[in-house]
């Protein structure tokens, strides 16, 4: 007994350096890291994680409500045994087929239904994105602006060239890696900082020319959410509230995660809303920005989201990915764990699917087999129409 409380007394004093060690060096942020992420029984960030950090309310309408039409086959077309056996696979949550702005499809798993949170993970980098259309559009900014005006303190030696445009199309040459499972990368301490505002404005550098090459960095994202945020004046909940979530007559209010402190929004990720509510996102690009005949984003505005900026990285846009599979213009939101919003608009056709787990990227591609599955099964169940 002596022995063991011995052994127990030396791991207690080495966790407690190693602690100590950590915080020192400026890397205490990993002890938050994995108490929430080792604690809950995780290797990595989680869908419903949003329990474990501050976050500030996107309040929807209650009284404006649009609910979403149910089409005249809804949910009598079954699953493909293949898609069947994807979301068990890859853990979905959820899985909607919207066809001329009708759901067709409607199904939850894992104990998830309509109402549930889940993280959007980088989808909310779309989100974000039409934020930036909102605020164009209402004259608050442009897409030629430089960074700098909204964020003097912004360091690199390109710093002063930087625009809006690059960091909206991932093109700002940062020194940002983009890393989700190295602790000890920018990336991580973004997830997990207590003052996130201060970490962009300290560590981030933009080092190469901006506009020249797409490298996808998280960090884009949160630049392009602090002017937005320091532009309009208004947290960006509030200017999502306000600009989107009430307008579109969201099904019910959203969570957006913020940092440590509960200052700042984790603008790269971290909405947390239903599939019913992620989806308006999809119907409102689908239509180039107009919702039920209310133009909330410039059709212009929308078409160049959805359009590459550089000849070199066809597959992504302005914070929207791209691809042309089985000859069709598609453009889609993507989170890390397999979280979609897919539009196909050729055919008035919305996936989106929510889980816990996404499939390998092949190596030198930029979509996941999931993404190519999903399309496929959902064109073979229309075939049932």
């Amino acid at each position: 007994m002596k022995k063991l409380k011995k052994i127990l007394g030396i791991i207690s004093l080495s966790i407690a350096l190693l602690a100590t060690v950590l915080h020192l060096t400026g890397y205490g942020y990993i002890i938050k890291a994995a108490k929430i992420v080792y604690g809950n029984g995780h290797i990595t960030s989680f869908i419903d994680d949003f329990r474990f950090f501050p976050t500030r309310k996107i309040n929807n309408a209650p009284n404006n409500i649009w609910h979403w039409p149910k089409h005249k086959s809804y949910n009598q077309i079954k699953p493909t045994q293949r898609l069947l056996d994807e979301h068990k696979k890859m853990k979905t949550v959820a899985f909607l087929i919207i066809k001329n702005d009708s759901i067709l499809s409607e199904n939850y798993y894992e104990g998830y239904n309509q109402d549930s949170l889940s993280n959007s993970f980088s989808m909310a980098k779309s989100m974000t994105e039409a934020l930036l259309g909102k605020a164009i559009k209402d004259g608050y900014i442009k897409m030629s602006d430089k960074v700098i005006k909204y964020l003097p303190e912004l360091k690199g030696k390109y710093a002063q060239e930087v625009t809006v445009a690059d960091v909206a199309s991932m093109s700002s040459g940062s020194n940002w890696i983009e890393d989700y499972y190295n602790p000890f990368h920018i990336t991580t301490e973004a997830y997990f900082s207590d003052d996130l505002y201060r970490l962009m404005l300290d560590k981030v550098r933009i080092d190469h020319k901006p506009g020249q090459k797409f490298n996808y960095l998280s960090g884009d994202t949160q630049l392009m959410g602090m002017i937005i945020a320091k532009a309009t004046g208004m947290t960006l909940s509030e200017y999502m509230s306000k600009s989107f979530w009430q307008p579109m007559g969201a099904r019910k209010y959203a969570l957006w995660t913020l940092d440590g402190k509960g200052k700042t929004e984790k603008a790269f990720c971290c909405i947390n809303s239903n599939a019913r509510d992620f989806a308006r996102f999809g119907k409102l690009y689908e239509h180039l920005g107009n919702w039920n005949g209310t133009q909330i984003l410039d059709t212009a505005y929308v078409k160049k989201s959805l359009s590459p900026r550089l000849a070199s990285s066809t597959y992504y846009g302005y914070s929207w990915w791209l691809s042309h599979y089985k000859n069709k213009k598609i453009a889609y939101m993507r989170g890390v764990l397999g979280q979609y919003v897919i539009i196909i608009p050729e055919d008035n056709l919305i996936i989106v699917r929510l889980g816990k787990k996404r499939d390998f990227i092949p190596n030198g591609k930029p979509h996941s087999n999931d993404f190519y599955i999903y399309i496929d099964e959902t064109y073979k169940m229309l075939k049932n129409l």
